[in-house]
C-alpha cells in the first residue's frame, strides 16, 4: 500500500489534471502550490515517483498518472470522497470542516470499512462538493461540466466546487450555492472581472468574481 505522501502527490496531480482536460501534463509548480511545498521538494518526490512507475515524468514540461499511478489515485479519492460524505450525512458535521479530517482518515481506514460506509450510506455517486465519488475498480467518466468562468449568459446548475477553503465554502452557503442550486447567469463581463446570477427562486442578482467562478463548475439547463 502507498505511503501517505505518496497518496497525497497522486490524488493532487489527479485533481489538477482533472480540472484541465486540454493539456497533457500537470506543471510541478502548480502542484507545488496545491500541497504547499517548495519545488525542489515536489521535484525530488516526482523522480521517486517516476522510478515506482506511478507517474511519467518530463523535465520542464510536468508531470502525468501512469496507468498504476491513476489506479492509485482513484482508490484514496474513493476514500476520500465517500469520508467527507459520511462526515456530513452521518455525523452531521459542515461542509467546510470535512475536508482535513477526511485527508486523515483516508490513509487509515480499511478497504472492509470503506465498503461498509458505502453500504451504509445506499452507494451514493458524489460527495457533498459535488465530485463524483470513484467506483471500486473502475474509471471517473469524463465531466460534462464547465467552469462557471467560462460559460456564457444562460441557466445552469451547480455542480461541483473544486475548491475546499472553508472561509469560501462558508460563503457558498451564505449565498445559496450549493451542488444542485439552479440560477441564471445574467451577466458576464469579463473586462470587470464579475458575473451577476439570478438564483431559483432568489430576489436579488448575487455578483460573484472571476476568481471564485474558476472554482465552480456547472452543467447547462433547458432554456425555458
Amino acid at each position: 500500500m502507498p505511503s501517505p505522501t505518496t497518496e497525497n502527490y497522486l490524488k493532487a496531480i489527479y485533481a489538477l489534471a482533472e480540472r484541465d482536460t486540454n493539456r497533457p501534463l500537470v506543471r510541478l509548480g502548480e502542484l507545488a502550490t496545491e500541497l504547499k511545498l517548495t519545488p525542489g521538494t515536489i521535484t525530488t518526490m516526482i523522480r521517486s515517483l517516476a522510478e515506482r512507475d506511478l507517474v511519467t515524468y518530463q523535465p520542464r514540461a510536468g508531470v502525468k498518472l501512469s496507468a498504476k499511478g491513476n489506479q492509485e489515485a482513484l482508490q484514496v479519492l474513493r476514500r476520500h470522497r465517500l469520508i467527507e460524505l459520511f462526515l456530513v450525512e452521518v455525523m452531521k458535521m459542515d461542509w467546510s470542516e470535512v475536508h482535513e479530517d477526511a485527508e486523515a482518515l483516508e490513509h487509515a481506514v480499511s478497504d472492509k470499512f470503506l465498503a461498509k460506509m458505502d453500504e451504509m450510506m445506499g452507494y451514493p455517486t458524489e460527495d457533498p462538493h459535488g465530485d463524483p465519488i470513484p467506483v471500486a475498480g473502475a474509471e471517473i467518466p469524463a465531466s460534462q461540466t464547465r467552469k462557471l468562468s467560462d460559460v456564457p449568459s444562460g441557466n445552469y446548475q451547480l455542480s461541483r466546487v473544486n475548491d475546499q477553503d472553508p472561509e469560501f465554502l462558508d460563503w457558498l452557503s451564505a449565498s445559496g450555492l450549493r451542488p444542485g442550486t439552479r440560477f441564471a447567469v445574467t451577466s458576464h463581463d469579463p473586462r470587470s472581472g464579475v458575473l451577476l446570477l439570478q438564483l431559483e427562486g432568489g430576489a436579488a442578482e448575487l455578483p460573484i468574481g472571476i476568481g471564485a467562478a474558476k472554482n465552480i463548475r456547472v452543467k447547462p439547463l433547458g432554456t425555458h
